[in-house]
């Protein structure tokens, strides 16, 4: 099966993915969300909480299982996606736009450099 991994996104080894620059927003991979099949809640932080690189930011459950989430870089939480509160499913239709989780303002951009490219994070899922 073939899974959407946009070349401009940065990934973690644990399905996570991130845009990239000053403010950045993070998700789950379109592998992630396959796996874990119809999502049916999300809790993520609030706005003003802070995060840590490979630190837990927030559990997406599904009908098959529970799964924290990940941040792939560290930062203070700037905005968080309401809309997958009412409606969890757009993590699954859309993981890469209206499924977005958290926005991040980064505190440390070097920290990009610990995330997988498309192509590796490609050759870790095949």
């Amino acid at each position: 099966m073939s899974f959407e991994i946009p070349d401009d996104l940065r990934y973690r080894d644990t399905h996570e993915w991130t845009t990239t620059g000053d403010t950045v927003r993070f998700g789950i991979s379109d592998f992630a969300q396959d796996e874990l099949g119809d999502i049916v809640f999300v809790e993520l932080p609030d706005v003003g909480d802070t995060v840590e690189q490979a630190g837990e930011f927030g559990v997406v459950e599904s009908i098959k299982a529970v799964s924290d989430v990940y941040a792939p870089v560290s930062g203070e939480v700037t905005a968080v996606n309401d809309a997958v509160f009412d409606q969890p499913e757009l993590v699954n239709d859309d993981p890469y736009g209206d499924g977005w989780l958290v926005e991040i303002e980064v505190s440390d951009e070097g920290e990009f450099d610990d995330l997988l490219g498309a192509d590796e994070y490609e050759a870790q899922i095949e």
